[in-house]
């Protein structure tokens, strides 16, 4: 059988057959159908996500699949677990401070589909586009300051719950209590030589920040709390200005909650700055570090320590994932490489600057 998702008819239509004899098998009903399925528009590289409708005993449901990248295809992450992604979307959905879809099975089986994939509830809403990045028009663009005010305050209060949500037993394994920033940098560091490794080259302003994350390392860091691990409006679907589900969990880990906080400023700071770089205006009062910082530490009442740092250390770590993707894009002859080894990292003048100490956040 045809594993390989693309758009054409004929792969959608051999997908859609064996998701129905597995939904059919694992629900011991052989009276279920699927119907419309398509690719999200949204599937990322880390893995392919499939929108499809359920129908049985006169109900619909509509779902979503998703897939494990194919080893092949140069994935962007080394791993994908299924389990982990489950255990804290479950634990999430237990405690209830942040909307997420119901995931209804993991198959870590790779016989029905040719891979590993989950199944959850589809949610209802939009996220803010990433390509090209919401900064140049759309709905955010379109909307009234009062609407992106309401945006930015529930995506702030948020990410405040997921903070404030007891980790599941699958992150508690990853070490010891106090120990997620030096397990942060050194992943980060073991992701960049995987990269290296698997087909990638070597950056040089990448293993500069590496060798500032380690070297300047605070000693004491705030305590460990449930991450997100990609904090960011990017992944959060919205009705009416409001959010609805919080998605992507691959990256979840405990860690000092300054590293989301510095993610979710980090990614609209990098998109800002595309946008002015193309001569647009983007939404330069929208998501202001000053804002993000002062609002978190009146919804948490936490305080935030070390910041430049850890804005550094988002910085670092997505250059070492737009590395990964150019990488990929060059492997498949999308793009040729680059002659200068750091313009693999897309926001590699704002990384400079950082690393120089001369970036401006504004905090």
């Amino acid at each position: 059988m045809n594993t390989v998702v693309t758009t054409t008819r004929t792969d959608l239509a051999e997908l859609a057959a064996a998701v129905q004899a597995w939904l059919s098998d694992a629900e011991d009903d052989p009276s279920l159908t699927v119907e419309d399925l398509e690719r999200s528009e949204s599937s990322g590289m880390s893995s392919v996500t499939v929108l499809f409708t359920a129908v049985g005993d006169g109900a619909r449901s509509e779902q979503v699949l998703r897939l494990a990248p194919e080893p092949s295809a140069l994935p962007v992450f080394e791993s994908y677990d299924l389990h982990r992604q489950a255990a804290v979307t479950g634990a999430l959905a237990d405690a209830g401070h942040v909307p997420v879809p119901r995931v209804r099975r993991v198959e870590e089986s790779p016989a029905p589909l040719g891979r590993p994939f989950l199944v959850m509830d589809r949610a209802e809403g939009a996220a803010p586009a990433d390509n090209p990045p919401y900064v140049f028009g759309g709905p955010l663009v379109d909307a009234t300051p009062a609407q992106r005010d309401r945006v930015q305050r529930a995506s702030v209060a948020l990410l405040t719950g997921v903070h404030a949500t007891p980790p599941p037993d699958a992150l508690r394994a990853d070490g010891p209590a106090g120990s997620g920033l030096a397990r942060l940098v050194d992943d980060t560091a073991d992701y960049y030589e995987w990269t290296v490794a698997d087909g990638g080259v070597r950056v040089p302003i990448l293993e500069d920040g590496l060798r500032r994350l380690r070297d300047e390392r605070p000693a004491q860091a705030s305590s460990d709390v449930l991450t997100w691990g990609d904090a960011r409006i990017g992944n959060i679907l919205y009705r009416d200005f409001a959010p609805t589900a919080a998605l992507d969990w691959e990256g979840a880990a405990l860690a000092p909650p300054e590293f989301d906080v510095a993610w979710f400023v980090f990614f609209h700071r990098m998109y800002q700055d595309m946008a002015e770089s193309f001569g647009k205006p983007g939404l330069p009062a929208f998501l202001r570090a000053a804002d993000v910082l002062a609002q978190y530490r009146a919804d948490s009442g936490r305080t935030l320590h070390d910041m430049p740092y850890f804005l550094m250390l988002a910085a670092v770590r997505m250059g070492i994932i737009f590395a990964r993707i150019k990488a990929r894009s060059v492997h498949f002859g999308d793009t040729p490489a680059p002659a200068d080894p750091d313009e693999y990292v897309l926001h590699h003048r704002m990384l400079r600057a950082i690393l120089d100490d001369r970036y401006e956040w504004e905090i």
